[in-house]
């Protein structure tokens, strides 16, 4: 089995779920523990003791207690957890979209590193790494044997710092040792490009805290690129997108919006609900929007696809997404012992809707046919299908979730070839253009 991870080799681009930073506890105070609790705590750690002392073997302490407080966490749902301060430290890399590394999107198979694309204008591609390359050797050591995170562990380092790769190339006699030198990536989590010469296509991988800004940068390039008495729509695709920071979902959404309110968040007080709404300025000038989603869209990705749906801004087009609809508060830990990820609100779209185990349903449900060597293999993400998840105040027996796959040729992308036949008018549909005047809000 292939396995891919976009990386730049410094940082794990991971579904990271959609998540307030703050520093401090949340809002709402914890009524005072009960007597029953404080022995429930003596209990552990007379129990933790015993295996301090008697355990067959000197155990680690520290792992211990990590193992014990991710024990606590993971029966509460399936997004909280506790981050060591090396944990913490990656999961702020990975929201923050710039970090040291190659420049390098790649994959483990055969068990050796693919390199699947160079970024352009980083130190691997100035340095002659193509596309289709195997990274055999990391400063000497092999790659055989190591996860693919391994892997990418060994790849990461301080700016400014070399690394040797031994690299084998079709068509190479031996294999070739590549010294770079690791540089600040950028990445860019917006891709965008013309379709059909009328239509403006952004593809968002991840909501870190560049993605407003790579879109805004993205419609201004379409626009100087088209015409605009030419420019039929916009196409946003947010398949395969697991999400990320609940603000940047905000400003995106917020991107296409005049007014109206995008999400609200409630959390266990019934006070304690946040509600976020949309400014004047739609930066597409109200030109046609389509949204795609599958089941691999998830919380950030919902948020923006529920909001512009119930606003009847955009078509949504697709498959049923992911149904994640909890908010993460990532709570800092003093003397340097890491992070705490915890599950404090659930959010609604402007209509009053729990995504929380059931997900956006598209307007038009286009399924994406599976190629051969996927047929009979479950493929199908759902957030109702993890154990222990929070369960959904609109979660249905069906559940959440569908197919999350995008072939990598165009021309097979069904859902977005019916995208864009509905934008010039080759096909037609009652949902496409919606109609801001029958937006159900809950008002």
């Amino acid at each position: 089995m292939i396995r891919k991870l976009s990386l730049l080799c410094a940082g794990v681009l991971i579904g990271a779920s959609a998540m307030s930073l703050v520093y401090g506890a949340p809002g709402s105070t914890a009524n005072a523990a009960s007597s029953e609790t404080y022995k429930q705590l003596a209990l552990f750690g007379d129990i933790f003791e015993r295996v301090r002392a008697q355990y067959v073997t000197p155990p680690d302490e520290k792992a211990l207690i990590e193992n014990a407080v991710n024990g606590m966490l993971a029966a509460l749902d399936p997004h909280s957890s506790y981050m060591n301060a090396d944990e913490a430290k990656d999961m702020r890399v990975q929201t923050s979209g710039e970090f040291g590394g190659l420049g390098i999107e790649v994959t483990m198979e055969d068990d050796l590193i693919k390199v699947i694309t160079p970024i352009d204008d980083t130190p691997a591609a100035k340095a002659g790494v193509l596309a289709g390359d195997f990274i055999s050797k990391i400063d000497g050591d092999d790659v055989r044997g190591l996860t693919l995170q391994q892997a990418v562990d060994k790849m990461r380092g301080p700016v400014d710092t070399p690394i040797k790769l031994t690299v084998l190339r079709k068509g190479a006699d031996k294999p070739m040792q590549i010294t770079i030198v690791r540089a600040i990536i950028k990445v860019k989590a917006v891709k965008f490009h013309v379709e059909r010469d009328d239509v403006g296509y952004m593809k968002i991988t991840s909501f870190t805290e560049k993605t407003y800004d790579d879109l805004r940068n993205a419609i201004d390039q379409i626009k100087k690129d088209v015409p605009e008495d030419k420019l039929k729509g916009y196409v946003l695709d947010l398949r395969l997108n697991p999400g990320g920071l609940l603000d940047q979902a905000v400003s995106v959404s917020d991107s296409f919006l005049d007014h109206g309110e995008i999400v609200s968040t409630r959390g266990r007080d019934p006070k304690d609900v946040s509600r976020f709404d949309a400014h004047p300025g739609d930066l597409t000038d109200g030109k046609p929007l389509i949204v795609l989603v599958n089941g691999g869209s998830a919380s950030a990705s919902e948020i923006v696809a529920g909001a512009l749906q119930d606003q009847k801004r955009a078509t949504v087009v697709g498959t049923q997404s992911f149904g994640k609809g909890s908010v993460q508060t990532i709570i800092p830990l003093p003397e340097n012992n890491g992070a705490l990820r915890l599950t404090t609100a659930l959010y609604y779209t402007p209509s009053g809707k729990s995504i929380q185990g059931k997900g956006i349903t598209p307007d038009i449900k286009v399924d994406q046919p599976l190629p051969p060597e996927l047929l009979g293999r479950d493929v199908v993400r759902g957030e109702s299908e993890l154990r222990g998840h929070i369960k959904g105040v609109d979660e249905s027996a069906q559940g959440s979730g569908s197919a999350a796959y995008v072939p990598p040729e165009e021309k097979d992308d069904k859902q977005l070839n019916f995208a864009l036949d509905l934008m010039e008018g080759k096909k037609t549909d009652p949902a496409f253009p919606p109609s801001p005047n029958k937006a159900a809000l809950n008002q």
